[in-house]
């Protein structure tokens, strides 16, 4: 049985933390060399991760190192960027020749959702891939999803060719009513999709939190990382083929290899202390950002989205707000000085209309702006 433990190509390490497609390319190579070493071989990545670099990092760090047939790669074709049914092959031909891949072992329409399900429509991208397939340009075709339970449902009735499901799935948003990650996932097993699992961790969430949910935690497992509870959440489930990580830094790595190698899944007496930490976790988190940066690329004013929120949480947590200054105060100035400041928003509307939460990130900024605009 293949490990369950993916690497995800979306939030790989900086040399220059401002700009998102300066990928510390040898501190990723050693991070690939580390997982293959362990037997661990799936990797994902997508057209406009890591300001458009990643699919190149991709060709660098593993294609270009490694046999073919002893690693898997994913991308993805995103409703943002082709306007035509030629524009399709012209991002996939670009995605091909950007990675050095010759094929890839799974391609999925990215990040399904109303907005978009339309537009692939349109363009027939559901055969296009099948037609990709035909070729030996596609080993196994899919999609990512982002929205209700009843259009996943109306997907796989229309196309029970998709071979599988990306969903984001972890347990802070098991119950959750606009994400439904418990139902999305019903769905997939009534279907039979297999499922592949992004922001097991929600964007840090479930790495950094409360104290009083990480000593919840601590008290079971004290030998174990706070993250390792929810990427084993997610490889426990039985219809979840991978689980994917965005990991950053060697260490974080390292932790993941280290319980994945020999992943045991959870009891069921482990699973409700994660949902417990999930009650303590969701009454303190005042924007449910996952710092995916899909928002930051299109921003005219160039506004560190994700960033200010992490503060204003970090801030927001635990009353920290009343105490009128904390050092966050600090980390926004220094942020300003290469990023647009939170007020400086203009309302163009581009960052809602990309984010896969759906959040209403135009009247956040006006929160963070208040808080830290002084």
């Amino acid at each position: 049985m293949a490990k369950k433990l993916g690497f995800g190509l979306m939030r790989m390490p900086h040399i220059d933390p401002a700009n998102a497609a300066d990928v510390d390319l040898e501190q990723v190579k050693a991070m690939v060399d580390l997982f293959m070493e362990n037997g661990f071989t799936y990797f994902d990545t997508a057209l406009m991760y890591n300001g458009f670099a990643s699919e190149a990092v991709a060709k660098a760090a593993i294609v270009d190192r490694y046999p073919r047939e002893s690693f898997t790669l994913a991308t993805k074709l995103h409703a943002g960027f082709f306007n035509s049914f030629e524009d399709r092959d012209k991002v996939f031909n670009g995605q091909l020749e950007k990675t050095g891949a010759g094929y890839f072992d799974y391609y999925l329409l990215h990040g399904i959702e109303a907005g978009m399900i339309d537009k692939y429509e349109q363009y027939d991208c559901f055969n296009w891939m099948l037609e990709k397939k035909a070729q030996g340009l596609i080993r196994h075709a899919g999609f990512s999803f982002h929205d209700t339970p009843e259009l996943l449902e109306k997907i796989l009735t229309e196309h029970p060719e998709m071979e599988f499901v990306q969903l984001q799935l972890n347990y802070l948003d098991w119950e959750s009513d606009w994400i439904r990650a418990k139902e999305n996932y019903a769905i997939c097993e009534k279907y039979g999709k297999p499922v592949i699992v992004m922001e097991p961790v929600k964007g840090g969430s479930l790495a950094k939190m409360p104290a009083e949910a990480e000593a919840l935690l601590k008290a079971t497992e004290p030998d174990l990382s706070i993250p390792s509870w929810a990427i084993r959440f997610a490889a426990s489930l039985p219809n979840v083929m991978m689980v994917l990580s965005g990991m950053s830094t060697i260490a974080q790595m390292e932790d993941n290899v280290s319980y994945m190698k020999d992943f045991k899944p959870l009891t069921e007496e482990e699973c409700q202390l994660c949902f417990k930490a999930a009650e303590i976790i969701n009454a303190q988190i005042a924007i449910p950002c996952t710092g995916c940066h899909y928002c930051t690329e299109g921003c005219p004013m160039k506004i560190a989205i994700p960033e200010y929120f992490s503060l204003y949480n970090e801030d927001m947590r635990e009353n920290l707000a009343e105490k009128g200054w904390t050092i966050n105060f600090s980390n926004y100035g220094n942020l300003t000085k290469t990023f647009g400041r939170a007020g400086d928003c203009i309302e163009c509307g581009q960052c809602e209309s990309i984010c896969p939460q759906h959040l209403t990130i135009i009247d956040y900024l006006k929160e963070v702006s208040k808080h830290y605009d002084r």
